[in-house]
Formats: structure tokens, sequence, C-alpha cells
């Protein structure tokens, strides 16, 4: 099983892996505060070391300047892997958000893309049942758009996961053997929800919904999108967050105005990491509202977008 070698992977890379086994420990001092908006509750994370990956600069020329750091040959000599499949390995994230949280890398260097992929994605979600698996556009938060990757973090942890179960800002608007379709209403964030059994009608829904976005944004290498993937009880549920912006405009701003907060499918599934302590002490649901409305779609786009699937 792999939750089993995961367990060990960890173990071993925590006790002989010192900028792992740190970080690690230092979760335990990492600072969460709930934030009131609508009916619900975001948390706000205090972690200093995300500052890089928060901070990252993802344009092209930044990209071809740095070697990729989820080459083999890059990545830190201390740093295990577990393979899956023929073409992925999962290896433990030195900087985490999550008490597990896993990087998932291409074997090969090759771009991020979620078509071609999304099976990996739910495979990679039945086999670690205990697990989120996420996917990051490389225009929508991926710190390495130039690598296909996943991660992954302990299922439970996103607030958007219990609020999906409570059925309180959800709509059913298709359901067949094996695939349901879900919209969110009041949440903040426009999102759809696939729920079911059956691989191949998730697949085909997803890749429905990724060619009506890629309408919208043609002029992308892929529409902006984060996904969220668990599996449990012998169905899949899949968060997709289209998404219209990177990053908000309180990110390039200056002096008491300015945020470091670069949302990403964590930050959408309701955990948002902030590695300034300022930021931490002083983003409100004010702030928090309209981070979501720059980068997210609303619920009326969010309707366009069913409406050319279903």
């Amino acid at each position: 099983m792999y939750s089993d070698r995961i367990d060990k992977l960890f173990s071993e890379q925590l006790q002989n892996w010192e900028l792992a086994g740190k970080n690690y420990r230092d979760l335990s001092k990492v600072r969460v505060r709930k934030i009131a908006l609508g009916g619900f509750e975001v948390l706000l994370q205090f972690n200093p070391a995300r500052i890089t990956s928060s901070s990252a600069k993802v344009d092209e020329s930044h990209i071809k300047q740095r070697p990729c750091f989820l080459c083999r040959d890059n990545r830190p000599k201390e740093q295990k892997e577990i393979p899956f499949g023929d073409d992925m390995i999962i290896l433990v994230n030195p900087f985490p958000i999550f008490r597990r949280h896993l990087t998932i890398p291409s074997r090969s260097h090759t771009v991020q893309r979620i078509i071609g992929s999304f099976g990996t994605l739910l495979s990679l979600s039945q086999a670690m049942h205990l697990y989120t698996v996420f996917y990051n556009g490389p225009q929508a938060g991926a710190s390495a758009p130039d690598h296909l990757h996943f991660q992954a973090g302990n299922i439970g942890f996103m607030p958007v996961e219990p609020d999906f179960e409570s059925g309180r800002f959800t709509k059913l608007v298709s359901s067949e053997p094996g695939l349901e379709i879900w919209k969110w209403e009041g949440y903040h964030r426009g999102l759809i929800s696939l729920t079911g059994s059956d691989e191949a009608k998730l697949s085909s829904a997803f890749t429905k919904l990724f060619e009506r976005l890629s309408l919208l944004q043609p002029e992308r290498p892929e529409p902006m999108i984060n996904i969220l993937s668990a599996y449990s009880r012998d169905k899949w549920t899949v968060h997709i967050f289209p998404r219209k912006k990177h990053r908000p405009e309180q990110f390039f701003s200056s002096g008491a105005d300015k945020l470091l907060v670069s949302p990403a499918a964590v930050d959408l599934g309701g955990v948002i990491i902030t590695p300034r302590e300022e930021d931490f002490e002083k983003i409100s649901a004010g702030d928090v509202a309209d981070i979501f409305s720059q980068v997210c779609f609303d619920d009326l786009e969010i309707d366009k977008v069913i409406k050319g699937i279903i």
C-alpha cells in the first residue's frame, strides 16, 4: 500500500534530511487564525518557510534562468523518492503546508499541463486515499510551470472539503450513473465539483470543461485552473477552480497596501498562506473576499461555463 510506503518515506526523510526535519518540526509553531466570510470560514496560515514559493517569479525569462528544482540532477541529494507508475515519483516536500506534504513530479522534464495528465491525478487520488492531491496550472500558482507535477496533503485539511460534504453551498446540476456535476453558490469563489465512481465519465466531463474554458482564454498555454482531487468511499471528488488572474493587485502594491498572497489550490481550498507576519495580522474578511473576486470566476460566470458542458 502506498500509505505504508509514504509513512516510511516521511519517517526516514524527517530523520535523515535536516532541512525537512526542521521545517516539519516548525509546523507546530505555525500560527493559524480563522476569518468568517458569508456563512463559512477560511483559515490564514502564517508560514514563513513558504516565502520562496509565494513570491516565485514564474515568467518565462526567469524560468529559463534557473535550474529546474524538480529534475533529479538538481534536487537535494538527501531527497529520496518513491516511484508511482512508470512516469511519476513521490517526494517529501521540504517546505510544508500540511502535516504530510508531498510533491509528485514527472520523471521527465515536461511542461505543466493537465490535459493528458488528468487520469494520473485520478490514479494518484485513488492510490493515496489518505491524501488530497492537487494541481496548480502553469499560470495559476505552479512555482515550476516548466515541469509536470502534482502535490498532495493529508485529506480534510482544507475547509472546502467539509463545506462540500455539508451541502450548504452546492447545487446538483447533472447526474447520471457514475458521475455528478455540482456548482457552488455564495462561496466567493466560482467552483465546479465532479463526483463519481466512473473514471471515464469523470475524465470526459473534465475534458468538456477544459475545452469550454480554453475558448475563454485562447491566448494561454492552458486555461488558468486549480484542481483538488480525493478518493473516498469508492468514488472521486474533484473540485475545479477556474481562474481569471494569477495574483491579486495587492501582491504588486507597495507600502501598507501590499499583501504577499499568491493564491493557488490550497488557498482557494480555504487555507490562505501568508509568509509575512504583517499580512497574517492585518488581512480582513474584506481583503479575502476582494482577493477571491479578482482571481476567481463569480457565480454567473460559472453558470455560463456549466451551460456549455451539460
